[in-house]
């Protein structure tokens, strides 16, 4: 059998078996992130100002700036898995994060004096967020990989690394909820290099363990 031939038949069995490959991946999705949310509960806990931080605008751009990147990597996890996977412009959808960040530190570079820039990107929670996103992020991405297991992955590592993200993002929203820096100069700096870190372990266990 050709190459072509072996997609197509694998892209037609993954169709006609996509509502059960869709329900296992949102219930590895919905695993993780309980458990996850559970962790976050017990030993993190909400900030002790979270009432007054709702009425700020810094705080909610964080869970905006968190769903720009969550959305598209979300409907990319129930893609990857697929021999016929595309992206689409959701794929392309994934730089809407990165820009609302790069345009609110445009703005708050504006706005705050630049001998207080310093002190706003360095904050006081940087080694916090550098161990707990990646620790929170844990048990998303080990059930989804075992949920993409199930699938057939044209790109495995691209797989993991959606999967790291998307896994990234849930772990962004609860640790958000913590956070005391709410500055775009510290998000755009410290999420993102906290996010590299399920992003990397996604891409490695992905090439190993969703071949086939």
């Amino acid at each position: 059998m050709k190459t072509d031939d072996l997609i197509t038949a694998l892209a037609a069995d993954a169709r006609s078996a996509s509502p059960p490959f869709g329900r296992v991946l949102a219930l590895a999705l919905a695993a993780g992130a309980v458990l996850s949310l559970m962790a976050f509960a017990l030993r993190i806990g909400l900030r002790p100002d979270i009432v007054e931080a709702l009425g700020t605008v810094r705080f909610v751009f964080k869970f905006i700036a968190i769903a720009a990147v969550a959305v598209p990597a979300l409907v990319l996890v129930f893609r990857v898995g697929r021999p016929d996977a595309d992206f689409g412009w959701w794929g392309d959808a994934l730089v809407a994060g990165p820009l609302l960040l790069t345009l609110a530190v445009l703005a708050e570079l504006v706005a705050v004096p630049s001998a207080a820039w310093s002190a706003r990107l360095i904050g006081s929670n940087a080694i916090h967020c550098l161990i707990v996103i990646p620790s929170l992020s844990a048990a998303p991405l080990a059930f989804l990989l075992a949920a993409l297991r199930r699938g057939a992955a044209p790109r495995p590592a691209v797989a993991g690394a959606v999967a790291g993200l998307a896994s990234a993002c849930v772990a962004a929203a609860y640790y958000a909820a913590n956070c005391t820096d709410d500055s775009p100069l510290f998000v755009a700096t410290w999420y993102p290099l906290a996010f590299a870190v399920p992003v990397a372990a996604g891409a490695l266990l992905g090439s190993r363990l969703l071949r086939w």
